[in-house]
């Protein structure tokens, strides 16, 4: 038995490695070892907190979280079964170096003891760490674009007003207002929406948000807006004047309109902007009044003022004139009877053929007065109703003349004439 088990012993040595080495070759013939790359495999941050735990903030610098290109060498039955998905990219924050850099590990989530290889184009995430910075900002709401013609924009408000923004000093630090937008291009009626808030320094440059964290990202905007229209603004005056003086019926004012803003349903009866007479108080006055008004006072429950650059303040005139007193003369044969009963007529007698009367007034309408056209008028209906004549019949009465005066224009003394009644 001896002599056959170490009979032939190199052949039989060299008979055991011939077969492990066809072995492997068989094996390596059927199952090689192959490479294949994986591209833009993400890279997951471990323990993060080691960080943030000092009041700090990192940022991640090149995109040093992505590895753009991953080799992995493994037989060709292993490397069929391996996608992107199971490649597994850490970062550990507790292996941080003082370059603030951290080495990455790469394996797999299945067949890691079985892979030749695995490599990736860079070995490290690179980190820019500070200290972190926490602001609140006032919330402002602006607005783009223009309404339709007639319309304009009345109160922008947010729901919420403030928020608050955290992240690496040196980018915080350059926050100068916090805003939202809203286009009101072609509107006609209120907007309600959401939108992003947006950041910017003092140059009003935008500020990206990337590494930056905001309590709020959006929020809701409501903006008014409201018709326009421009109306004329009518004055009345209260009081009475030193004797002697009139006004001319002319109140100036500049402007002499304002544009209105408010809901159509409230414009739409709104003509005129009237301000009270008692604002205007002429008592005792000998010369033009000027005064400032403020007419924000009178305007109406829910209308503004459209022109956000106008105060408010008007310059009224109210002119005033001195009386002056003017003689005409009238004839007999300027003067007429009116609606004598049938059966009866009148005979006026003035003692003279012509008179004169004066009259009082302001220059202007005094110059309207055309002498030759000027003429008395007796009416009876009028004697009658004011009992100066209690009936019509036959006898004397001395009666009051009324003339065709122009408005504003009045007899300093009345004047009387002697009416003769008689059947005819």
């Amino acid at each position: 038995m001896k002599n056959k088990l170490t009979g032939n012993l190199i052949l039989k040595i060299g008979s055991v490695l011939f077969a492990a080495i066809l072995w492997l070759l068989v094996t390596n013939i059927n199952d090689p070892a192959t490479p294949s790359k994986f591209s833009n495999v993400p890279v997951v941050i471990q323990n993060a907190d080691v960080i943030t735990s000092q009041g700090k903030v990192y940022e991640i610098l090149d995109n040093t979280d992505v590895i753009d290109s991953v080799t992995v060498v493994a037989p060709r039955s292993i490397i069929d079964t391996i996608s992107k998905d199971n490649i597994v990219a850490v970062a550990d924050m507790n292996d941080l170096t003082s370059l603030n850099t951290i080495g990455i590990k790469l394996s797999t989530n299945k067949y890691n003891d079985r892979l030749d290889s695995i490599t990736g184009n860079i070995d490290n995430v690179k980190l820019n760490i500070e200290n972190k910075k926490s602001v609140g900002l006032a919330l402002r709401a602006t607005t783009s674009g223009s309404v339709e013609a007639g319309y304009m924009i009345g109160d922008v408000t947010t729901e919420q007003n403030l928020v608050r923004v955290s992240g690496a000093e040196s980018i915080v630090s350059r926050i100068d207002k916090a805003e939202v937008n809203v286009g009101v291009t072609g509107f006609t009626s209120d907007i309600g929406t959401e939108e992003e808030i947006k950041l910017y320094d003092a140059d009003g440059v935008e500020i990206p948000k990337n590494g930056l964290t905001l309590n709020i990202n959006t929020v809701r905007v409501n903006v008014e807006i409201l018709a326009t229209k421009e109306v004329p603004l009518k004055f009345a005056v209260s009081g009475t004047l030193a004797e002697g003086y009139r006004t001319t019926g002319v109140i100036s004012s500049v402007p002499g309109s304002v544009t209105l803003a408010g809901k159509v349903n409230v414009l739409k009866n709104l003509s005129v902007l009237e301000i009270p007479d008692t604002v205007l108080d002429i008592t005792g006055l000998t010369e033009n009044m000027v005064t400032t008004i403020d007419v924000r006072e009178y305007l109406p429950s829910n209308v503004e003022l459209a022109d956000k650059k106008f105060n408010g303040y008007v310059e009224a005139v109210v002119y005033i004139e001195p009386e002056i007193a003017r003689n005409f003369v009238i004839s007999e044969e300027d003067i007429t009877i009116q609606n004598m009963p049938e059966g009866y007529e009148g005979v006026i007698s003035t003692f003279e053929d012509e008179f004169s009367i004066q009259v009082i007034g302001l220059a202007a309408d005094l110059d309207n007065i055309n002498g030759e056209d000027l003429h008395g008028t007796i009416d009876i209906d009028n004697l009658l109703e004011r009992g100066i004549i209690e009936e019509v019949k036959e006898g004397y009465w001395d009666v009051p003349l009324s003339f065709n005066l122009p408005e504003n224009v009045e007899l300093r003394e009345n004047v009387t004439v002697r009416l003769n009644i008689k059947e005819k």
